[in-house]
């Protein structure tokens, strides 16, 4: 079972604890992102991996924490 599947697998208040924290968040989103590229669509998913290794992954964080709070996934994945 990849990463991706399992954050997915979470209580949703442990996916918004887990996206709330801004150094946490950043190591969530790398982490899930590189599993969902060597397990899904890699091409879509690596262009987003690149975003969340620059400083605007911080950002596409935040932009996650909306999302799972609303749709219960993240973005792109």
């Amino acid at each position: 079972m990849s990463l991706n599947k399992s954050f997915q697998n979470l209580p949703r208040l442990v996916q918004i604890i887990l996206l709330l924290i801004p150094g946490v968040n950043w190591i969530t989103e790398i982490c899930v992102r590189l599993s969902a590229a060597l397990h899904g669509k890699a091409l879509k998913q690596l262009i987003v991996l690149i975003f969340a290794i620059l400083p605007t992954g911080v950002l596409l964080g935040w932009i996650d924490l909306f999302s799972c709070l609303f749709q219960k996934k993240l973005i792109l994945t």
